[in-house]
């Protein structure tokens, strides 16, 4: 596998490195994203090609259903580092259609971390239910997932503004925040309010 990669690094530099130097070799030096990107850890969903982004564009963190988990050392890190240092201009909480994660907040899991991480999303699972019907037809059952999607963008968002330096960033009008929503089949993006 390892080796796919190494071969896969030479047709980037032969088709994009070389081609852009200028570019990479400022980015060697220093970087100014738009946005801190908080996406979701999913395979499919690559924020920089979605967005057709170039490197150097967005500060990116993922995890399973781009969760934002308060009093959560590593991302605290993350957070602290794009809006204090970097001083991004904008957050951006990047859900998706088929997500596994928000998935599973309807199974019993034997796992020993995944539930408890997705625990961070069970808020959003529980308003969708107190707001519609328990699904009947499988067109239910997916726009009940897809609800509960959008609705974790918002609980994420939430979250995030828990943070101090987000509530001073906000406030000081130094930082804007977003939600967006990626539906795999068709490839579009759209905003979440």
């Amino acid at each position: 596998m390892i080796e796919e990669f190494i071969k896969g690094n030479r047709s980037f530099i032969k088709k994009d490195f070389e081609k852009d130097r200028a570019r990479y070799d400022a980015l060697a030096v220093s970087q100014s994203p738009k946005a801190l990107w908080i996406g979701c850890a999913d395979s499919r969903v690559e924020p920089e090609r979605i967005i057709d982004a170039d490197a150097g564009e967005l500060f990116v963190h993922r995890n399973i259903a781009n969760i934002v988990p308060v009093g959560d050392w590593n991302f605290a890190a993350v957070l602290e580092y794009a809006v204090a240092h970097l001083r991004v201009p904008g957050i951006v909480i990047c859900g998706h259609s088929e997500c596994g994660g928000i998935k599973a907040l309807d199974k019993e899991m034997d796992d020993s971390y995944i539930p408890l991480w997705i625990d961070n999303a069970r808020e959003a699972k529980r308003r969708v239910d107190a707001r519609i019907a328990a699904p009947i037809t499988p067109e239910e059952s997916k726009n009940r997932l897809t609800e509960m999607e959008k609705e974790n963008i918002r609980l994420q968002i939430e979250h995030l503004r828990t943070y101090p330096i987000v509530k001073r960033a906000e406030a000081g009008k130094k930082v804007e925040i977003y939600g967006v929503y990626y539906d795999l089949a068709t490839g579009l993006l759209e905003e979440v309010k």
